[in-house]
């Protein structure tokens, strides 16, 4: 198990942190053994007591052996201490497998948990078969479906694992495949500014020098070559539209499954109402509200410590509405709104709205935080120079 093998303790630990309490709550059938120990005398209940403290022992190190040569050495020792309890003591120890049956579920090599599982099947089946004319046929109807349990629920346990490895492993991957997607997005614009903007800008530098060279000697040509720098700016100008139109930007459906997926992974219940598609609205804009979407996800995910986070897109009398609300702790004493302490990216998502005329807007109480982002349907342009082009 992977995440057994990058585990690293600081200091003596039972069992691996990030376990939590999961390793401990097995330990609760190994009062079934001690019980039974318990009815024998003398030496004998001694050495009985010895073996289950050394199972005990061998059940910590396969935890932190994981992965590496000695957990075949510990699977060993394990089994044959149920090898010895049931064979010399009483066959119901056979039930301890239960714990051994789980480890060899962690084999991802198939040789091995083969040959782990063939080993195991001997020494349950062997205490069996010898003790079979002392149990009643009773004991035996109860036995053996457990018996049959204990030899199959390795498949099961490895199964599991093995997709859970393959889930970590195609997430890696599709992380992998957007970094690249992001860097060949990122090189294909910068070759485009290139080839398309140098040569333009290049221009313009040329004829400036060239009018601050005339402005006294001749003013005329100077403002006939101004009038040419107009123009070379305006062709810029447009080059510039172009690339960013042909540009690959975010828009809200993309961002709000990224957002549930971010959610989920954080066990926080998503629900999403209206319709993301927003007709009518430009490019930036629609850019620009996928960008607050996902600063405002990623502060429920970091900070909230919600359980459901709730997203609804409306579109009002002049603006559109996006509002994000959780049930979490809320912003716990900070001042509300883009223009209080912002260390949950309002200020971000102020700056970025204010392109568009947008605002955003915190509201925190007993029952969450909810977080409006307005836009207003008809967005104010910043001044151009309209002029016509000569």
């Amino acid at each position: 198990m992977k995440k057994l093998k990058e585990a690293k303790s600081a200091g003596f630990e039972v069992f691996p942190t990030q376990l939590g309490f999961f390793p401990y709550l097995w330990l609760i059938y190994m009062s079934l053994p001690v019980i039974n120990m318990l009815s024998e005398e003398g030496w004998k209940m001694g050495i009985g007591f010895a073996l289950i403290g050394l199972f005990l022992v061998t059940y910590r190190q396969l935890y932190f052996a994981a992965g590496t040569p000695r957990f075949f050495a510990w699977l060993g020792i394990q089994m044959s201490i149920i090898f010895i309890l049931c064979m010399w003591y009483h066959p119901t120890y056979m039930y301890m497998g239960f714990f051994t049956a789980n480890f060899i579920g962690w084999y991802t090599d198939r040789r091995n948990f083969t040959l782990s599982l063939v080993l195991f099947g001997i020494i349950e089946t062997v205490p069996l078969i010898k003790n079979a004319s002392l149990l009643g046929w009773k004991d035996l109807v109860f036995m053996i479906p457990f018996f049959l349990i204990m030899l199959f629920s390795p498949f099961g346990i490895r199964s599991l694992n093995r997709r859970q490895e393959l889930e970590r492993e195609l997430a890696q991957a599709n992380e992998q495949i957007r970094n690249l997607i992001k860097g060949e997005e990122r090189m294909r614009i910068a070759r485009d500014l290139h080839d398309t903007l140098g040569h333009t800008l290049s221009l313009i530098t040329l004829k400036s020098q060239l009018v601050e060279k005339l402005a006294a000697k001749d003013p005329v040509k100077a403002q006939l070559e101004a009038r040419e720098i107009q123009n070379t700016s305006r062709a810029a100008l447009r080059q510039v539209r172009e690339l960013v139109s042909d540009m690959r930007t975010a828009t809200l459906p993309e961002e709000l499954v990224e957002a549930q997926i971010i959610l989920e992974s954080a066990d926080i219940q998503f629900s999403c109402t209206g319709n993301p598609k927003l007709e009518g609205i430009s490019d930036l804009a629609h850019n620009i509200l996928s960008l607050c979407l996902r600063e405002a996800v990623t502060n429920v995910v970091k900070h909230s410590q919600a359980s459901q986070c709730r997203i609804d897109i409306e579109s009002l009398d002049n603006e559109w509405r996006l509002l994000v609300a959780d049930n979490g702790i809320g912003l716990k004493g900070k001042e509300e709104g883009p223009s209080g302490t912002d260390s949950n990216g309002l200020k971000g998502m102020a700056e970025r709205l204010s392109l568009i005329g947008g605002t955003v807007e915190a509201v925190s109480d007993p029952q969450g935080t909810k977080v409006s982002i307005r836009v207003p349907i008809i967005i104010k342009n910043r001044k151009e120079d309209t002029t016509h082009e000569h």
